[in-house]
């Protein structure tokens, strides 16, 4: 089998070691064919997209097919998958650290914008002449 290129945005072995349990297996598209044997490489695909900011059918050819890519981006997007490894990676992040699991008290910081003097449409809508 040849090894395709590696790219910066990769998962590390340490990354998937933690991933592997957060992941589900790969399922059957409704529209058929077989389920991708290798979520890893689904995830290499997502995070190229993600982290070079290119649309999905500008993924490199050696990366899984951009519609398999995708198909589980909005899967795992839709059934709460990224929404729960991120706060299990948290998680794991803050107790690693010593601290509790979860956050007791959270943070917001809100910035001021000035805004025209003048309110409503005369601050967007041009002068007459």
């Amino acid at each position: 089998m040849i090894q395709r290129q590696q790219y910066s945005t990769d998962i590390t072995d340490n990354e998937w070691e933690r991933l592997v349990p957060l992941v589900p297996l790969p399922t059957i598209s409704p529209r058929g064919g077989r389920p991708p044997k290798d979520r890893r490489e689904i995830l290499n695909g997502i995070r190229y997209v993600v982290r070079t900011g290119c649309a999905w059918r500008l993924m490199p050819h050696d990366l899984p097919k951009w519609q398999t890519c995708y198909y589980y981006f909005r899967l795992w997007k839709n059934d709460g998958t990224w929404k729960y490894i991120h706060d299990k990676l948290r998680g794991d992040v803050r107790v690693e650290a010593g601290r509790n699991r979860q956050p007791s008290a959270a943070i917001i910081e809100s910035q001021s914008v000035e805004t025209t003097e003048k309110g409503g449409p005369a601050a967007t809508t041009r002068a007459r002449r």
